[in-house]
């Protein structure tokens, strides 16, 4: 994928005038084309159109916020997304990565970066995992969903059942952080209540496994006061 060939368009959902002006302006420097909305209403169909490569989306907009717009998107496609906010607390920054954004800049922000940021995650799916119905293969790491396999540089590993939905999920959509509270809803379909710290103990075991003899880099990453990732 060429991340500045000029037929890959950004969506620019950001309802005030004079930053979706900078974010046109960087981003066609860059070779992008851009199409800009300045309030949520039709946000969600402008993308079923399937004529956007990626989304950039602030969280406060007039008729349909961002959360509500990447919750939707979610249910029909995976197209990269980075959200734009001006409200940096915490719980906001996990609930945006949550609901399926690939990554958040907060406001107020250099263009440049975004951009840059564009680049990276254009990037990062460009090295998505090659999947099919039953296997995901990323790296020296290869699962097979069906037979609930895994197998590290070839060499098969016993994982427990939570290890292996865990891996699961973060395989799916490397690059992007899970906090604790979702990876515990994915792990604990049976709605009991863990502790984060249970999640970090089955975190630490399933970074050990996929290390055999500490001759493999480390892909599973922890990210201080949020969760974990793939990279």
């Amino acid at each position: 994928m060429n991340v500045s060939h000029p037929k890959m368009k950004v969506l620019i959902v950001e309802d005030e005038p004079k930053i979706a002006q900078i974010l046109v302006d960087f981003l066609t420097l860059e070779g992008f084309d851009t199409q800009v909305l300045h309030d949520g209403l039709n946000a969600v169909e402008t993308i079923k159109q399937g004529n956007i490569d990626f989304v950039i989306l602030d969280l406060m907009l007039p008729y349909k916020n961002g959360l509500t717009i990447c919750k939707e998107v979610r249910q029909f496609s995976s197209i990269p997304l980075l959200m734009l906010t001006a409200r940096v607390e915490e719980i906001d920054r996990l609930i945006g990565l949550e609901v399926g954004a690939d990554d958040y800049v907060c406001k107020p922000f250099s263009a440049r970066e975004v951009v840059a940021r564009v680049k990276t995650i254009l990037r990062r799916v460009d090295a998505a995992p090659q999947t099919n119905e039953d296997e995901i293969a990323y790296k020296h790491l290869l699962i097979n969903i069906q037979r609930f396999k895994c197998s590290v540089s070839s060499i098969e590993v016993d994982l427990t059942p939570v290890e292996f939905r865990l891996l699961h999920t973060m395989l799916k959509r490397p690059g992007v952080v899970h906090s604790r509270d979702s990876l515990m809803q994915v792990c604990y379909i049976d709605d009991r209540v863990v502790s984060s710290r249970t999640i970090d103990s089955h975190i630490k075991n399933l970074r050990s496994k996929l290390t055999l003899n500490n001759t493999q880099v480390n892909l599973l990453q922890s990210i201080y006061g949020v969760g974990y990732k793939f990279e």
